[in-house]
């Protein structure tokens, strides 16, 4: 009777083991996703970053490939723990486990309470980033960025194509009779831009 209740233990306690194990496993995994994404948006989005007046954003990036590492590093203690069976490494693990969940409950608090303002934001800012830079010696970066956020999302101006007729660009007399930009066109060709109707723009 006393054997059978050791192996039962025993038992109980390899499954959880392993238990444990493929859920660090997971958070690890889920530890790389967040910091792929942190590097996605630092390698491939660094130019539609620059059209932003805040650099809040380009240290959410950060922020991402950061909490990344910390979650794959706790993934990793997490199964050391479990394996190695130190109570040291488990209290580790434990705190934190309890701070990335409550630093994940303000996130999701922030970002909802925040997420209208941030929005409103991000489209004032694009447009005044639009109408003062574009074409404007020293940054050409941001004509470079709005260019390619204009063909890639098939868009014309942050709201709507009226948004260009405040740019300096256009006022300067630089923009050559253009109403808007070419990469407002359909189909880009040069000069395209001369026409604002809807058969020609996005």
């Amino acid at each position: 009777m006393g054997e059978f209740n050791e192996k039962k233990t025993t038992c109980g306690t390899v499954c959880l083991k392993y238990l444990l194990f493929t859920f660090n496993c997971c958070f690890w995994l889920a530890g790389l996703a967040v910091m792929a994404v942190g590097i996605w948006t630092l390698a491939l989005k660094s130019d539609y970053i620059s059209l932003l007046a805040s650099s809040t954003y380009l240290a959410t990036a950060y922020i991402l490939v950061v909490a990344g590492v910390v979650v794959m590093v706790t993934g990793v203690l997490g199964c050391c723990a479990t394996f190695k069976e130190r109570r040291n490494l488990l209290r580790l693990y434990f705190i934190l486990l309890l701070i990335i969940f409550l630093l994940e409950i303000i996130a999701g608090v922030l970002a909802y309470v925040y997420y209208q303002q941030l929005n409103t934001e991000l489209k004032e800012n694009l447009k005044d980033t639009m109408t003062k830079r574009y074409h404007q010696p020293g940054h050409e970066g941001v004509t470079s960025a709005v260019d390619k956020l204009q063909q890639e999302f098939h868009c014309c101006g942050s709201n709507n194509s009226q948004d260009w007729r405040e740019s300096e660009w256009i006022r300067s007399g630089q923009a050559g009779k253009r109403v808007v930009p070419d990469s407002c066109c359909k189909t880009v060709v040069p000069d395209c831009g001369r026409r604002d109707h809807a058969s020609n723009i996005y």
